[in-house]
């Protein structure tokens, strides 16, 4: 394993990068880099965490040739990943997301939702722009994706650039399955899953050792007592109030269908009313990010800037993104690692369309993701995940032909609104709140 690979992340501005690239270094011996790259539109936001890290690659991993820029030519050159988190319009349009579905008497949500589907709009363009100069200056490059809302950027890519080497993968399955190992008393790299759904929208079927021996049952009863919420994450990880609440709704999941373990996302589509009431209008998800991630990612950024030095440890390891690395080995060694991919179903699920993006167990190797055979599944699943699935369809299609009559259906389909006279008044405030994003609808 002589290689050494060279790294372009897309959305160096973001709050995740300093954990990502603090991320890379403590996986230097299994995935050796020779140059990180971060790549942004926006120059100031980016530079504050550049600057930084710039040090801390200096201080930490001299060897390493680091840089930052805006130059799409200089960015993508000679690179073999672009891992991409990007969110276009910021958190600042985060938050309209969020609270102008609210002042409709509907969820607010970033990925779920009309809150995701303004979202899903504004990603589109950004991320074919980025596919497209990947490809023009490093052709054999791959792009790791795990930018939300992930199933509409997914369906995009599938339309738009069918053929392009983009692998999508969301975290939110490692953080449960890092739960449901805290739950057993395991570790993640110890348990294989079985899971089928689309998205931030599917149900575990089997969570098994290497033995095989089987602990559905087992996480079951303590998931109809306590949800997915562990002592280890309130007392030593210190979770932000909301998510512990959306951790523990997944009691309320698991009573509509004990049948299998939910994925948590699925609360905004079977109790959205139960969403709505404990939601704040005036102080979102959104808020508690930019006054608490974003101004602790930042003042670091500073902080290590203003000293000249890393050394205090300012920024945060995002140990838990390290399936990216994972993902990258399988592709570069043929590692075969088994990961919950976001792909093309093709058969993986046997009773759902062919054309759905679906998210499933595959094996990764040098060729991408192989999907594997997850059989027939329920009536009841089958029919939330074809509606939901033909959401996020539509919403491609409206945005490919410009479509308002699309988007409108789009959005009268979804399980989180009520009507579609609800929807159409939501349509056109997001209409407005998003035309420097949105492509124009007729």
């Amino acid at each position: 394993m002589n290689k050494k690979f060279s790294v372009v992340i897309a959305g160096g501005g973001s709050t995740f990068t300093p954990g990502i690239v603090r991320m890379l270094l403590e996986n230097l011996e299994r995935f050796p880099l020779r140059t990180l790259k971060l790549y942004d539109n926006d120059a100031e936001r980016q530079g504050i965490l550049g600057e930084a890290l710039a040090i801390l690659m200096k201080e930490q991993a001299p060897e390493i040739d680091f840089s930052y820029t805006t130059d799409p030519e200089e960015a993508f050159t000679d690179v073999d990943f672009c891992m991409a988190h990007i969110r276009v319009g910021k958190y600042a349009m985060r938050e309209q997301d969020e609270k102008i579905p609210l002042n409709h008497g509907v969820i607010g949500q970033e990925t779920c939702g009309p809150g995701g589907i303004a979202y899903g709009l504004r990603s589109i363009g950004g991320m074919i722009e980025l596919i497209d100069y990947m490809e023009k200056y490093s052709p054999d490059c791959w792009m790791l994706n795990y930018s939300n809302p992930a199933a509409i950027v997914a369906e995009a890519c599938r339309v738009l650039r069918p053929d392009s080497k983009v692998l999508n993968i969301c975290d939110m399955p490692v953080g449960t399955l890092r739960r449901m190992s805290q739950i057993i008393g395991k570790t993640p790299d110890e348990l294989e899953v079985r899971y089928f759904g689309l998205n931030h929208f599917g149900w575990w079927t089997s969570i098994k050792d290497k033995q095989g021996h089987e602990y559905l049952d087992q996480i079951r009863e303590y998931v109809a007592e306590n949800g997915y919420l562990t002592t280890v994450e309130v007392e030593t990880q210190h979770t932000d109030p909301s998510w512990q609440q959306t951790h523990k709704k997944a009691k309320d999941l698991l009573a509509v269908n004990p049948r299998y373990l939910p994925n948590t996302y699925l609360k905004y589509y079977l109790y959205p009313d139960d969403e709505v009431s404990h939601s704040d209008c005036s102080y979102t998800r959104a808020n508690e990010v930019m006054n608490g991630r974003e101004k602790e990612v930042f003042d670091a950024a500073r902080t290590i800037t203003e000293k000249g030095t890393a050394a205090g440890d300012e920024f945060h390891i995002d140990s838990h993104a390290s399936f990216i690395v994972d993902l990258a080995r399988a592709i570069s060694f043929n590692t075969h690692e088994r990961m919950l991919m976001i792909v093309e179903n093709n058969g993986a699920i046997a009773n759902f369309p062919d054309d759905a993006m679906v998210e499933v167990p595959c094996i990764v190797g040098n060729d991408g993701p192989e999907p594997l055979a997850q059989g027939k599944i329920p009536d009841f699943e089958k029919t939330l995940m074809y509606q939901q699935v033909m959401v996020e369809k539509m919403v491609v299609e409206a945005y490919v032909e410009g479509s308002y009559q699309k988007l409108w259906q789009a959005l009268t389909l979804s399980k989180t609104i009520p009507s579609a006279g609800v929807a159409k008044n939501l349509l056109d405030d997001l209409i407005e709140a998003n035309k420097d994003f949105w492509p124009e609808l007729n």
